[in-house]
């Protein structure tokens, strides 16, 4: 059987990633082998129906959020967007070494998707439309969500649910789901007994750029920061994120206007560690009341801060590891 390809008539522009509607029909292309079993139909995050022959088996995927929803139902991608990236930040659903990389996540390889007899393509709905379009001529293409808007936590199960559904892996889906309300439950305890319940946390990330640091302040809405609050944490952030995925941007001055909260921040040996190096010995941040008072900590490195419910499983575990020092 062959899988039934996707076509949209979208324009040719491929753009990197920063971080439509319609009707299927046959598209042109070489033949490949489908997955086998019962139809499948799915309807992904732009509301377009993709209709498959049976569930998929070769899957690649563009971004690493559904990389890691992938790996976390069983099913090894074929092929994944920077494996080496994915490694460095990833570690809830690491890759078994047989993927191939099929270049960086916002710009895929279309001779290399080409190459691999896919059965379906997961990118989300960040990938410009020319390059939708172009991976939609080699393969299915199913569109998930990159940021998850009002709930985010619902977002990521969104997407778990029609991977799942796409590639046979339902009953896998049900198992992430009990998993990820069990930990939530133990976080929620455990927060409870460290008397932590109701406790500020400002959660960011920061990069450097021209030799300025900015800061990336997690505000409320953020999938993180909503698994903080599901434990039983709030959010001190003063300004609002953005509507997709509840990002800030904050420089030194702005945490200024943080009261005295704990304040913990994601960092990557990868890509340096702009709080612990940068601003080491910045006047404004030393002198900030939860520097002074040691409440500021790195969480451990290559923990997702986007992805699905294995790595949101790892946060709670930080949090409460955090708590404890």
């Amino acid at each position: 059987m062959r899988s039934t390809r996707v076509l949209i008539g979208l324009s040719a522009v491929v753009a990197l990633f920063a971080a439509g509607c319609g009707t299927t029909e046959p598209a042109g292309g070489a033949e490949r082998r489908a997955g086998g079993g019962e139809p499948v139909t799915v309807v992904d995050a732009r509301g377009q129906e993709i209709r498959l022959d049976g569930p998929a088996k070769r899957v690649a995927a563009t971004e690493w959020n559904g990389i890691e929803n992938l790996v976390s139902l069983g099913v090894m991608p074929v092929g994944a967007s920077d494996v080496e990236g994915y490694g460095q930040w990833v570690s809830a659903a690491p890759l078994d070494g047989s993927t191939t990389d099929i270049g960086t996540r916002g710009e895929p390889s279309l001779d290399t998707l080409g190459s691999l007899d896919l059965d379906l393509v997961v990118v989300t709905d960040s990938l410009s439309e020319g390059a939708l379009a172009q991976v939609e001529s080699i393969a299915p293409v199913l569109v998930i969500d990159g940021g998850g808007g009002d709930d985010a936590i619902g977002a990521m199960f969104r997407n778990v649910d029609v991977i799942a559904k796409a590639t046979g892996t339902e009953d896998r889906a049900a198992e992430l789901r009990s998993e990820f309300d069990a930990k939530i439950a133990e976080g929620r305890a455990a927060v409870e007994r460290a008397g932590a319940a109701g406790e500020q946390v400002a959660f960011s990330d920061a990069y450097v750029a021209s030799g300025t640091v900015s800061i990336r302040p997690f505000a409320r809405g953020s999938l993180v920061s909503d698994v903080f609050e599901r434990i039983g944490l709030s959010n001190p952030w003063p300004m609002a994120g953005d509507p997709e995925y509840g990002l800030a941007q904050a420089d030194v001055e702005g945490l200024t206007q943080l009261p005295n909260v704990r304040f913990w921040y994601s960092a990557n040996d990868s890509g340096g560690d702009a709080y612990a190096e940068e601003l080491a010995d910045n006047a404004i941040w030393t002198n900030l009341p939860f520097v002074r008072d040691g409440k500021v900590r790195r969480l451990p490195d290559a923990m997702w801060m986007f992805g699905g419910p294995r790595s949101m499983a790892q946060y709670v575990d930080a949090a409460v590891a955090a708590l404890r020092t």
